[in-house]
């Protein structure tokens, strides 16, 4: 099974597209906030995997090309930023106090949580760039010495998770202004949420797109600071 699916170009892409549709179709006809395209789509790609013994690489042969299609829209938001230009003007500095705030609460709690649970420097700094872009997250996990592979799941995992609670978070906190809304998802929840925030609105999208390079770029610093505290 797995020598054939090497040799096919496309297994990955359309069982990962497929297994997102289904969960269109369940999130469309039910409701359910459990039933998120991405979690669906996560969970049916592992059984498959699971059921039928075939390796990751043998998938990733083909899903690969899902990726390359996932940077270059996370790159296309750059256009939606540029729209609401004058948005991003009115609010800048409240932007950047946001993120920030964001970024800090994110590698703070990962300090409270390491202490708490008496974590290893090493599995402490594994877990403190969960909520950035799983590039910029290997790159740091990696020159702290942390375990990357650990740090990636860390990372995708807090994507669906923003995915998923996005919006039942917003209403909890009765968050409504738009830019607040982008701010926090783009903050929190990297490209994963910023998928929910661009399902929300065009400013959501945008302001949550501008969270995404500036949330890493603050936690760069933040993990030169904090790798150094415990």
């Amino acid at each position: 099974m797995n020598g054939i699916l090497f040799g096919s170009q496309y297994f990955g892409a359309a069982l990962t597209i497929g297994a997102f549709m289904v969960g269109r179709v369940l999130q469309k006809k039910t409701g359910f906030v459990l039933f998120n395209p991405i979690l669906v789509g996560v969970a049916i790609c592992i059984a498959v995997l699971k059921v039928f013994d075939i390796d990751y690489e043998a998938y990733n042969h083909g899903a690969q090309f899902v990726s390359y299609f996932l940077n270059i829209a996370t790159i296309s938001l750059a256009i939606l930023l540029y729209e609401q230009l004058t948005v991003l003007k009115k609010n800048f500095l409240a932007i950047i106090i946001g993120i920030s705030s964001g970024v800090l609460a994110s590698v703070a709690s990962v300090l409270a949580l390491s202490i708490m649970f008496g974590f290893t420097h090493q599995e402490f700094v594994t877990m403190l760039p969960h909520s950035i872009t799983t590039a910029m997250g290997m790159a740091l996990s990696e020159e702290y010495e942390g375990y990357v592979s650990v740090t990636v799941a860390g990372i995708v995992i807090t994507g669906i998770l923003g995915n998923v609670i996005a919006v039942p978070a917003l209403k909890l906190f009765r968050i409504t202004d738009p830019v607040a809304k982008g701010i926090a998802i783009g903050t929190s929840s990297h490209a994963l949420g910023t998928a929910k925030a661009l399902e929300i609105g065009e400013v959501e999208g945008a302001m949550s797109g501008l969270s995404i390079a500036v949330a890493g770029l603050i936690t760069v610093i933040a993990m030169a600071v904090f790798s150094g505290i415990y």
